[in-house]
């Protein structure tokens, strides 16, 4: 009797989410197969606390010092809860495939919808693609950094060696993403439990490890005594500030948990929870990690050492060579994971683009296989493509690392974008903005929040965009602001030479000979014909 009535209340469910997505003027295509533990853990992997930590702790130890390390990720960490906070409100209101890009082009009157969306579109798959290359390629260099560290330091890991890995792990990740919904639901659901419990088993072995007389002074790791300026020209103030790469880096692609929320059971409760919770536990949890590692870190002068990686060096200097590589082993799966929801995230995305004709493809990409019920020619655009920037190491190592900024850039002005302008348009009669159940308010507090988090991407953006390395030379130079406003510019010259014929805006896919469901609400009904009827010229 339990079970028929926990069916029976999946069921409704299920029949108020499609009927949500309906009002929101789409056809339900997924299957809704995550859970609530699915849908948090989703959102936990696609920030990978540990082997995010991992992949980009070097640039705030090496840069700025070991105070830059704790000081930036809890600075950065609270003003992503700002952002995180912000993109939840948008999230539960249109609970969408296309996340913020179909948020931002409905916040906004309708001659502004097509250009909007097409900005916020091209830059919310430049920084998904980026994100998933830079975790892949940090997987890959985390791979061989366990193979140098084995040897002693006794092997060469040439760019070649890096990239092809990289190719070859990007390929197995679109073969996975290949599986029905259900599959990959099921297979996210431990996602957490590893990324939470391998960070948690590395604090207390570095701890237990670490004799009291070598950890260092609390001047280290919080005062003055950590600055340490390695920059080679800029002052100490801008190193500083290049620590808040790892936490920004680490803590983005919120509205992963958005481009799921088709194949979400309660969508409009669960993605936005999903981010609020993952935001607060990845800030938290990633503050006590790097706080131990600069506290048993040793010697500044012995790092990153022959892996180039300071995290593995830390583990292996404190644990000993077999402990570091067994646990070293559960950041790399950590690092697996969160290419694994990346690629995910980032081809739902690419499919909404592609069903609004925001791409040249005439809606090929934006089609659903009946066989898995997933879009596998989406899947395999986005794998393709995010082979493209792992190209960069062949130009230079400094060159490759562009992507982890642009990766932060790109994805977090595509979010301040929609957060702007629900603020600017929220009076104007074109834009009804319907609330969802996670909603801050019109007060003090959501005025707040949304202006904060605004002004802090802004900010972060200028410090993401200066080279972290004086001087400047082809080498050195940071390629992510180059990359992101060539992108912007390229998209704009596209839109107007050709791209505002085919797109107008995220449209309807529910045709006016569409039965509704039955026993749903006139309200609703109307909202759906309206939204059909503004979008009809664009059908």
């Amino acid at each position: 009797m339990q079970n028929d009535s926990e069916h029976e209340r999946s069921s409704f469910d299920t029949d108020a989410d499609d009927k949500h997505l309906e009002a929101l003027g789409y056809v339900p295509s997924f299957k809704r197969e995550f859970s609530n533990l699915a849908t948090i853990s989703f959102a936990f992997s696609i920030m990978g606390l540990c082997s995010s930590v991992a992949t980009t702790f070097n640039t705030p130890l090496l840069l700025g010092g070991p105070s830059s390390v704790t000081w930036c990720w809890i600075l950065g960490a609270t003003m992503c809860f700002t952002l995180g906070s912000s993109i939840a409100e948008i999230v539960s209101a249109f609970p969408t495939c296309g996340g913020l890009y179909t948020a931002s082009a409905q916040l906004v009157p309708k001659r502004h919808r097509p250009i909007v969306g097409w900005i916020v579109g091209w830059m919310n798959i430049l920084g998904q693609v980026a994100g998933l290359s830079s975790t892949e390629f940090g997987l890959s260099s985390m791979i061989w950094a366990a193979v140098v560290v084995a040897k002693d330091g006794d092997y060469e890991v040439t760019p070649g060696k890096v990239v092809g890995l990289f190719c070859g792990l990007l390929i197995f990740h679109g073969i996975l993403n290949c599986l029905a919904t259900r599959h990959l639901a099921k297979l996210t659901s431990g996602f957490v439990f590893i990324n939470l419990g391998t960070t948690l088993i590395i604090v207390i072995v570095l701890l237990a490890t670490t004799p009291r007389h070598e950890m260092h002074a609390a001047g280290y790791v919080f005062g003055s005594a950590g600055v340490v300026n390695q920059t080679g020209g800029w002052n100490s103030g801008i190193a500083f500030l290049f620590g808040l790469l790892s936490v920004q880096w680490t803590m983005t692609d919120y509205d992963a948990t958005a481009h799921i929320s088709e194949e979400v059971k309660r969508a409009a409760y669960a993605a936005p929870a999903a981010i609020f919770i993952a935001v607060i536990g990845t800030g938290l949890g990633g503050w006590l990690l790097n706080i131990v590692l600069v506290l048993c870190s040793g010697p500044l002068e012995n790092l990153p050492g022959p892996s180039g990686s300071a995290f593995l060096e830390i583990m292996a200097l404190r644990m000993g060579k077999p402990a570091a590589l067994f646990l070293w082993t559960f950041v790399c799966l950590t690092a697996f994971f969160v290419s694994q929801t990346a690629l995910q995230a980032c081809s739902r995305t690419v499919y909404a683009f592609s069903r609004d004709h925001g791409l040249p493809d005439r809606g090929y990409f934006g089609y659903v296989s009946r066989w898995t019920q997933t879009p596998l020619r989406a899947i395999w655009l986005t794998t393709i493509f995010s082979i493209l920037p792992g190209l960069l190491d062949f130009a230079s190592p400094v060159a490759a690392n562009a992507i982890f900024s642009l990766t932060a850039m790109a994805l977090d002005i595509s979010y301040i974008i929609p957060i702007g302008l629900r603020r600017i348009y929220q009076n104007h009669p074109e834009v009804q903005f319907k609330p969802g159940p996670f909603y801050m308010g019109d007060g003090l507090l959501g005025w707040a929040v949304n202006i904060n988090c605004i002004l802090w991407t802004l900010f972060v953006s200028v410090i993401f965009s200066l080279p972290t390395i004086l001087p400047v030379t082809a080498q050195t130079m940071n390629y992510a602001s180059v990359i992101t406003g060539g992108v912007v510019l390229l998209s704009l010259i596209w839109y107007f030479a050709d791209g505002r014929r085919h797109y107008h805006g995220p449209q309807s896919n529910i045709h006016n000979d569409l039965s509704y469901p039955e026993g749903e609400s006139d309200s609703k009904k109307g909202a759906r014909v309206s939204l059909e009827d503004g979008d009809s010229k664009n059908a």
